[in-house]
């Protein structure tokens, strides 16, 4: 297939590049090309003709998004307005990244795909609107609701909370929000898999398990050899934000695993195995 990666040069979309590139044609669609927020400019996919299209591009920063919620739909729903029109203009299925902050985290177990949504922050309000604008105008897509997502590259949160460690030497750390800590290339594989299937539809696609920050932090720690570094436990509503997370942000893989077989494997097998990569480096 000819696949065309809407932010292709993020986290998701490097990853993915890799992952495809053995058995798919792969374009690389990204700023400053291409600017999703301006519909001409998204017409310009056009002219590759894909026979699939991949939407990872967002604004992820959460914080940033509840500082400017406009900013957040701009990018996040009409964004993915203009992408879901240009394949409905060129009669193509849409693979859409979607977010376990959908949800409002008020659930006491983990959220199936059939749950309804009910964003609390304007992160996951801007993506469920971006969810809303892909059934609403094409008939073959896929949906993929992912969490806590992490790679080698990029601003990833175990580098992030090791170079905290090194500068604090003490840690606080939230242990009442849950989720799944999903590792890039396992998610990329799930994917890939997924859309040679044509099962179109709305699908979880996480690390097995589930786990609390604080939990996935303690571990990061004992990982990169800094178990001495102490770290406190702390609640949600004692760390301030401009954002508010779910507090149980936790999905569940159902329907994939169930209707095609497709699993990713337990969180803590991935986050070894990001430790040991050949190209980790503290």
């Amino acid at each position: 297939m000819k696949i065309a990666i809407i932010g292709g040069r993020g986290q998701l979309g490097r990853e993915l590049e890799r992952t495809l590139a053995a058995n798919h044609q792969i374009i690389i669609i990204d700023l400053p090309e291409t600017d999703i927020t301006q519909s001409a400019s998204v017409d310009a996919m056009v002219s590759p003709a894909p026979d699939l299209v991949i939407h990872t591009a967002a604004m992820t920063d959460v914080d940033g998004c509840a500082r400017d919620p406009l900013a957040a739909f701009r990018s996040n729903a009409l964004g993915t307005q203009n992408v879901a029109l240009a394949c409905q203009r060129l009669h193509v299925p849409l693979l859409y990244i979607s977010t376990n902050e959908v949800f409002d985290g008020t659930k006491d177990s983990p959220y199936l795909e059939f749950d309804e949504p009910h964003a609390i922050n304007p992160y996951g309000a801007s993506k469920l609107a971006g969810e809303r604008y892909v059934q609403m105008l094409l008939k073959e897509f896929y949906i993929v609701r992912t969490a806590w997502l992490y790679s080698q590259g990029g601003n990833n949160f175990p580098k992030k909370i090791i170079a905290l460690a090194k500068e604090r030497g003490q840690l606080s750390v939230v242990d009442d929000e849950r989720g799944n800590p999903t590792y890039a290339p396992d998610l990329c594989g799930a994917l890939a898999r997924l859309i040679e299937t044509r099962y179109y539809g709305i699908y979880h696609l996480v690390g097995e398990g589930i786990t609390s920050r604080y939990e996935w932090v303690v571990r990061i720690l004992r990982h990169a050899g800094m178990s001495h570094v102490p770290v406190t436990p702390t609640k949600l509503a004692d760390y301030k934000r401009a954002s508010t997370p779910p507090p149980n942000g936790a999905l569940i893989n159902f329907v994939a695993a169930t209707t095609l077989g497709i699993r990713l494997r337990p969180w803590q097998d991935a986050l070894e195995d990001f430790f040991k990569a050949p190209n980790f480096n503290l």
